[in-house]
């Protein structure tokens, strides 16, 4: 968990990702898009990746995969859902330029 927080804390949004994951790949492309510049774990590619899926478990319960996750500003906002919902009711930008995420 530690190592997880450490990461939060170092860039305005991180995704914690599975490169085969196709709804990781859709929340990338939407940051992306978007014009963040992201931090972008790939849990199946780092070296402790699997001791930061467990972490992760721990934080979002009630989820088979922990993936995606995404944080902002320090912050989970959680899944694709999460993140979706935010987007489409409005609240995804501002949140995004209050942490220096975007600037537009």
């Amino acid at each position: 968990m530690d190592k997880v927080m450490n990461l939060v804390s170092q860039r305005a949004v991180v995704i914690f990702s599975t490169s085969t994951c196709c709804m990781c790949h859709a929340i990338k492309m939407l940051f992306s898009e978007m014009g963040v510049n992201a931090a972008v774990y790939e849990l199946d590619k780092e070296p402790w990746g699997r001791e930061m899926e467990r972490a992760l478990v721990q934080l979002i319960t009630g989820r088979k995969s922990p993936v995606p996750v995404v944080f902002v500003a320090g912050q989970l906002i959680g899944s694709t859902e999460a993140v979706m919902s935010l987007h489409l009711a409005g609240k995804l930008v501002p949140l995004l330029r209050e942490a220096g995420a975007i600037w537009l």
